[in-house]
């Protein structure tokens, strides 16, 4: 299972906000291109940057961004407020391994469908619920799509993945939880990433044996150390299976 760090940035410094609150983000005071390559050095194959003030359509963090792309040593995927064909494409052309377009999917489904089959596994379709539907700006609308509707609309679209972000995962059981991440992934023909369920080292090994699972984004728990980076990525490594011994 792939294991995702992620950066979140609002206003050029990392943060963590707590059910999308863009009004209250926890800041952690290090610096974004350092940690990137602290997470290149353990080991990490992919990372996440995402954009709190392009989701809120203000701000200016592409230079940032730009930085952690050609610094980190690692394949970058960039979210966050990316809503049209122009955004996608300077994306694209700066560098970012892979883009991942959520409200866009819901506001503007042509879009998203030319951008997928324009740059084939390079788009990430971005589901995030609550209570069973679809959110979208930065999680403070609530769509008529189901998460499993938003994804049959789009078909067999050349998705390099989906990323499903379960909102009530702070409130409800983690066992509810995967039962709903297993559930989308059986729908979709694209690998399935989880967000939002991992808090500790124990979610991983959990999450690990959900079926369909690709592989989980991880991004507070890290900042505040509750995991560490080298641990998620041994525990979620296949475990070899036994080899019977003959004589």
């Amino acid at each position: 299972m792939l294991i995702i760090p992620t950066i979140e940035i609002q206003n050029g410094r990392c943060v963590s906000l707590t059910r999308g609150d863009l009004d209250q983000p926890q800041i952690w005071h290090v610096d974004p291109v350092e940690k990137a390559k602290e997470f290149a050095s353990l080991g990490a194959e992919w990372m996440q940057v995402t954009d709190f003030d392009a989701v809120a359509g203000s701000g200016e963090n592409e230079e940032l961004i730009l930085n952690i792309i050609r610094q980190a040593g690692i394949a970058v995927q960039v979210a966050g407020g990316i809503r049209t064909m122009e955004q996608a494409e300077a994306w694209v052309e700066k560098g970012a391994g892979q883009i991942v377009i959520g409200t866009a999917a819901v506001l503007n489904p042509d879009f998203l469908k030319q951008a997928a089959n324009r740059f084939p596994d390079q788009i990430v379709l971005a589901i995030d619920a609550m209570e069973g539907h679809v959110l979208t700006n930065g999680w403070k609308t609530k769509s008529a799509f189901t998460p499993e509707a938003l994804l049959a609309a789009f078909g067999d679209a050349p998705f390099s993945a989906v990323l499903f972000t379960d909102i009530d995962s702070d409130l409800l059981e983690g066992e509810s939880s995967l039962s709903r991440v297993s559930a989308l992934g059986m729908e979709s023909s694209a690998p399935v990433i989880a967000s939002g369920l991992v808090k500790t080292v124990d979610d991983i090994s959990r999450l690990k044996y959900v079926p369909n699972i690709a592989g989980t984004i991880v991004g507070r728990a890290l900042f505040n150390r509750s995991i560490k980076l080298e641990e998620a990525l041994e525990v979620a490594q296949p475990v070899p299976e036994a080899v019977a011994e003959f004589t």
